[in-house]
């Protein structure tokens, strides 16, 4: 059979099996293992279930992931996260929308700290959407502020998205992280304005709150020394070259559980609860990331990356037109599928055909998770807003699509400035000294 088409068929079994609810991993992994057995011989294709597993688990390069979300977790068990909160509202909340400022400001320092979007945005639901609305913000721009929000847990570094692209993409993961700094700054400054121009057309949607004096304030910074430090300690400890990204996340998740015990927050049951749900994530994207394996396998045997290239270098097409026809594929497969599923199910093709059209895979890499995230907040479906849904019950889900308008438009033109002008991503881990050729 033609290997174009094997691989073709592969791609249709692959979706026919996730739409019978099989889970992603296990369908990548059955998918890739059938096409690989027609193509390249059924005993390879039966190594690849001992190989790529035993790669996938014994990678030094992932083993951040359970280490980051333990951090995750610990930290919202503390209440650090509340602590980020009041800090934003300290600073912010006296201006009109501040709480709306201070939210995106808070799930800006909480998704450093876990790296999740989802547990952003149902952890600032929790802390945030209350508060918000109990001092008579619309629930248009509460909602909307706090699912937006939520996705900025994708972008600012430490990534666990991050880390999964680096190892499938063989990039140095601090590059990356690096790479993300300016793009995630941007992204915040896009949301503070979105708020700003909210409130400004309409006053009554995020009144002022009080204005605390520098007492007040500084007293809120020496309560917050905690979350701080803990982002310190990971993030400063990255970037200045004291810890390896490895070390830094040992050192975070060791750092919350300490943070947990000397709050008296630690009992059997969260401890429990905390290492569940961190064994069953972890669990998952190992499973996603194994079963992508496989089924990278089976389409680099099949050569449909360099077929793929080799059709659309034959239409002229000019590269931009191509990367704006992904960024609305992904926008819909961010919608519909977990964020990791979503990359690592393209990641076989769509790479390769990235980089042959001149783009660097780090700037690829920013602009990947940027538009994925946004993926989690797109109509219809959005996974952000179902969480979010689920923590406040009493907002209904077209108010919430509602108020996540504005900050989705806002999203889609700092992703399309990222596109133009990819110095953005790359002009600061070029400074930094990381080789990324010319």
């Amino acid at each position: 059979m033609d290997p174009i088409l094997v691989a073709s068929l592969g791609l249709v079994g692959m979706f026919a099996l996730i739409a019978l609810h099989i889970p992603i991993g296990v369908a990548m992994a059955i998918a890739g293992f059938v096409g690989f057995g027609f193509l390249g011989g059924w005993m390879p294709a039966v190594s690849l279930f001992s190989t790529e597993p035993v790669s996938v688990i014994s990678s030094m390069d992932l083993a951040v992931i359970p280490l980051f979300l333990l951090m995750g977790s610990f930290a919202g068990v503390s209440g650090l996260s509340s602590d980020i909160y009041r800090l934003a509202y300290a600073f912010m909340g006296h201006r009109k929308g501040g709480l709306a400022l201070a939210t995106i400001g808070g799930c800006a320092g909480f998704g450093a700290v876990c790296g999740s979007s989802l547990a952003t945005a149902a952890t600032m639901g929790r802390v945030a959407l209350p508060e918000m609305l109990n001092r008579g913000y619309s629930e248009k721009l509460a909602a909307g502020s706090v699912a937006a929000g939520g996705t900025l847990g994708l972008l600012i570094p430490p990534s666990v998205i991050m880390v999964i692209y680096a190892f499938l993409a063989e990039q140095f993961v601090i590059a990356l992280f690096v790479a993300a700094l300016i793009p995630g700054l941007i992204a915040v400054m896009a949301h503070f304005i979105t708020i700003g121009i909210l409130v400004h057309r309409d006053p009554k949607s995020g009144p002022a709150g009080t204005r605390l004096g520098w007492r007040e304030r500084l007293a809120v910074l020496k309560k917050s020394w905690g979350v701080l430090a803990l982002l310190l300690a990971v993030i400063g400890g990255i970037y200045g070259g004291v810890f390896t990204v490895n070390e830094a996340a040992a050192l975070g998740a060791g750092l919350a559980v300490a943070f947990t015990i000397a709050r008296g927050k630690m009992n059997l049951d969260s401890f429990w609860q905390v290492l569940r749900d961190t064994a069953s994530n972890t669990a998952m994207i190992y499973l996603i990331i194994a079963g992508a394996s496989i089924f990278s396998s089976f389409i680099t045997v099949s050569k449909m990356p360099d077929a793929l290239v080799t059709q659309i270098s034959e239409l002229s097409i000019p590269p931009l037109a191509v990367i704006f026809v992904l960024m609305v594929i992904y926008l819909i497969l961010g919608s519909i599928f977990d964020t990791v599923a979503a990359m690592v199910i393209t990641m076989p093709f769509v790479l390769p055909l990235v980089t042959d059209l001149g783009y660097h895979p780090i700037w690829w890499g920013v602009v990947l998770v940027m538009v994925i995230e946004v993926g989690m907040i797109t109509p219809p479906i959005g996974m952000n807003v179902f969480v979010l849904f689920g923590v406040a019950k009493t907002i209904p889900l077209k108010t919430i699509f509602s108020g996540i308008m504005p900050f989705f438009y806002a999203d889609i033109i700092r992703i399309t400035l990222i596109i133009l002008f990819p110095a953005l991503a790359l002009w600061l881990p070029r400074i930094a000294g990381y080789n990324l050729g010319p």
